[in-house]
């Protein structure tokens, strides 16, 4: 076993609201795993050791929501080809890599491109955040995720379910396949040119049928759901979480509380769009998210200072929202209402324990992974010093950038 010692560094940890100044850490290279965690002067040999130079040392970046199937800047949408999807998702992975994320959950990807590169990687290795994949997401024919892919539109985006025993058969699909989480279209969005964003599209009974069988298999539910309806409907059915929230209600809020159930806002997917996309997108996506954007951010910011349950999303490869930009929602979140402290959070162990991963995942403490950013700012008085280009990125003790 050979080990590295990183000392002189300042460490906020990811579990409490402090940066500990002076602060050591034993890395077990073989496994990429922290031995111990100190402060002070240590005492410990090691094979090689690294002077930070007193910066600033957090948790690599979980990101509960991206699409690495999606280019940012094409967003094209329909026909596309598994190979193409493949390079797109491997350009997107290594971006999200040097931004800072060093897990993510894909939250829909045709021909589940995302559950084989997460299950290839071991013998065929490449650059990026561990992969939680969801594969091919549930909608409902004519909803937000029935586009039309492969080259002659043999495919469709997502699995198209128009009943509970429909939805329990796509969900084996899916567990057969290899995803580990089951991602529903419980409404309509801004990127389907079929319906509007309040739309209730899965019902009730459906979403019910998913969460049992996924949670039987030990598989996590998120739920795409920005319109009130189709968010209680979610909340009710027993979702692990509910993707963007734009409508929540206060009655919800109150009932996600009692539930347990995740928020994750991804506000940066809807800032982007009326930001960016003048000219540049179709009318419909610029109406409805010009139409929504304020609402967004006060329910989202309302349910952050409830108290709900937070984890950090970024919808990444939705349009104008790169990989790159990523470490952007923590600043957005706190846009919100959110504390420097609960945005941090939110990207560590919040999405960590949301994806059933904090053991490995989400802090950086004995035993888990190496994986850490290395700042020159202190992220707790500002989390726009996340968002620095030359950060050092550490995936499993190993320097990447």
């Amino acid at each position: 076993m050979t080990t590295t010692l990183y000392k002189n560094f300042n460490l906020f940890d990811g579990t409490e609201d402090k940066v500990t100044d002076n602060a050591w850490f034993l890395v077990n290279d073989e496994a990429g795993r922290l031995e111990k965690v100190g402060t002070g002067d240590s005492t410990e040999t090691a094979d090689k050791t690294v002077d930070l130079n007193n910066q600033y040392v957090m948790p690599g970046l979980v990101d509960a929501h991206t699409h690495i199937m999606m280019n940012a800047f094409t967003n094209k949408l329909y026909y596309l080809t598994e190979t193409e999807l493949t390079l797109q998702a491997l350009e997107n992975l290594r971006e999200g890599l040097k931004a800072g994320l060093t897990l993510v959950r894909d939250c829909g990807a045709a021909f589940n491109v995302d559950v084989k590169l997460q299950k290839y990687r071991k013998d065929h290795p490449f650059d990026g955040p561990e992969i939680v994949p969801s594969g091919r997401p549930m909608s409902m024919t004519g909803g937000h995720g029935d586009f039309v892919e492969g080259e002659n539109g043999e495919a469709t985006w997502g699995y198209l379910v128009d009943s509970p025993d429909e939805m329990r058969h796509a969900v084996r699909c899916a567990f057969k396949a290899g995803a580990k989480n089951v991602k529903l279209m419980a409404t309509g969005g801004v990127m389907s040119a079929t319906d509007q964003v309040d739309d209730t599209e899965l019902s009730l009974e459906e979403l019910q049928m998913a969460v049992k069988e996924a949670h039987s298999k030990h598989m996590t539910v998120c739920a795409h759901a920005e319109g009130d309806r189709g968010i209680h409907n979610a909340v009710v059915a027993g979702v692990d979480s509910v993707e963007h929230g734009c409508y929540v209600r206060d009655e919800d809020i109150e009932l996600m509380k009692e539930k347990g159930t995740y928020l994750t806002p991804t506000l940066i997917a809807g800032y982007t769009i009326p930001k960016y996309g003048e000219g540049k997108l179709p009318q419909y996506m610029l109406d409805k998210a010009n139409a929504f954007l304020d609402d967004f951010f006060e329910h989202v910011g309302k349910a952050i200072k409830a108290g709900v349950k937070l984890s950090f999303g970024t919808d990444s490869g939705t349009p104008f929202n790169p990989f790159r930009d990523a470490p952007v929602e923590l600043s957005l979140m706190v846009k919100a209402g959110a504390t420097n402290f609960q945005a941090l959070q939110a990207a560590g162990m919040g999405s960590a324990t949301l994806l059933r991963m904090e053991k490995d995942y989400g802090s950086l403490q004995e035993g888990k992974f190496a994986d850490f950013l290395v700042l020159k700012n202190n992220p707790l008085e500002d989390v726009a010093a996340v968002q620095q280009e030359d950060k050092q990125v550490y995936q499993h003790g190993e320097r990447k950038f």
